[in-house]
């Protein structure tokens, strides 16, 4: 692997950056890969745009900003819209279908997932919903291990969240198991 870049897109407020921290943490303190996070986000607090991107590698990493995007994961319609042209051919889009409608044209694989719902209905709380798309990158990928995933994840998130954050890294891990299981390699849109 010479360089993969994942971008993380939606609104403030979704923890969406943490996701990125903690992906690029997990690559490089635990699975020993060279990474690099880098992070935007609109003047607002929460509601605004941000995005979070992650560059993974086995060599040195001498860029630190996305080039062509290998998977965009977007929980908004405005950052797919915003950021889906920078998917490279071959890519990956997964967008949560409760908030995304409109795919835009493009030579890349899409994951309409339901991230979202799945926070909310499988762990009971939709403020884990970066997390659940962690999971679910993680499990699509597989670039980084899930232990190093849980690993950098402890030393993240606050105590007393524990059982609540493991709760929905599992529930994207299993979002992504379930994905793969429907995927028809004939088709350009895999929903579930």
């Amino acid at each position: 692997m010479e360089r993969y870049e994942v971008k993380l897109s939606g609104s403030g407020g979704q923890g969406l950056i943490l996701a990125g921290m903690i992906l690029a943490e997990a690559a490089a303190l635990y699975d020993g890969k060279n990474a690099v996070q880098t992070q935007s986000y609109g003047p607002e607090s929460r509601g605004g745009s941000s995005s979070s991107i992650v560059i993974i590698s086995n060599q040195d990493i001498d860029y630190p900003k996305a080039t062509k995007v290998d998977v965009l994961l977007a929980l908004t319609q405005e950052s797919v819209n915003k950021y889906a042209g920078d998917i490279k051919d071959g890519g990956i889009l997964i967008v949560d279908e409760e908030t995304v409608k409109d795919i835009p044209a493009g030579k890349y694989k899409i994951y309409k997932l339901p991230v979202i719902a799945t926070a909310r209905t499988q762990v009971g709380k939709v403020i884990v919903a970066n997390i659940v798309a962690l999971g679910l990158i993680a499990g699509l990928i597989e670039l980084v291990s899930i232990d190093a995933i849980k690993k950098a994840l402890f030393t993240r998130i606050p105590k007393g969240t524990e059982e609540l954050n493991f709760r929905a890294l599992e529930a994207g891990i299993n979002l992504a198991k379930e994905a793969h299981l429907t995927v028809d390699p004939n088709l350009e849109c895999i929903s579930y």
